[in-house]
């Protein structure tokens, strides 16, 4: 097995350097004909004559078909006959309905981040939270200020990104 390795490993760099041969031989080359060669790796090749492919076990591809698969084009939807631009749209009233209804919900989160801001506020206490027993140690405290800062940061932004939603809707029917 292991002389067969090595002889397998001696004609895989000759194969090479014949096909890189055919390749710079040029069009000339070109014309010949080309052989698949078995291997682990598969290799055709134009550059050998009729008696180097017999000793090698390569067979001639000349009237073998060759397949290109071709990529597959994404398709575009198309919209079909039933369906119209008038099927599509929301009555106003209803529409009225929707943007009420997300307002107060929206409304309702604004409240409670807002609550939710203000104590997480209160216990940061602009950086100074009161100290708890189990933080005997500096680090603790530190570490635990430092989370209510994030924290507050967070729900800052969240307060903002409500405020920003409800600026998006219509104005409240009355």
């Amino acid at each position: 097995m292991t002389l067969q390795k090595k002889r397998v490993g001696r004609e895989w760099p000759a194969l090479v350097l014949v096909a890189m041969a055919a390749m710079a031989a040029g069009p000339a080359g070109a014309q010949g004909v080309v052989y698949r060669c078995p291997g682990p790796p598969v290799l055709y090749t134009d550059a050998l004559s009729a008696k180097e492919a017999a000793e090698k076990g390569c067979r001639s591809i000349e009237g073998t078909p060759i397949s290109v698969i071709a990529p597959v084009k994404p398709r575009t939807p198309t919209v079909s006959a039933s369906g119209t631009q008038g099927d599509l749209k929301v009555d106003a009233k209803d529409q009225r309905v929707r943007d009420d209804d997300r307002r107060r919900i929206l409304e309702q989160e604004l409240r409670e981040a807002e609550g939710k801001l203000a104590k997480l506020q209160q216990e940061y206490n602009n950086g100074q939270p009161e100290r708890r027993g189990d933080e005997r140690n500096y680090q603790k405290y530190l570490d635990r200020t430092t989370e209510l800062k994030a924290s507050v940061s967070r729900q800052e932004a969240d307060v903002q990104a409500i405020k920003r939603e409800l600026a998006k809707l219509p104005p409240p029917n009355l």
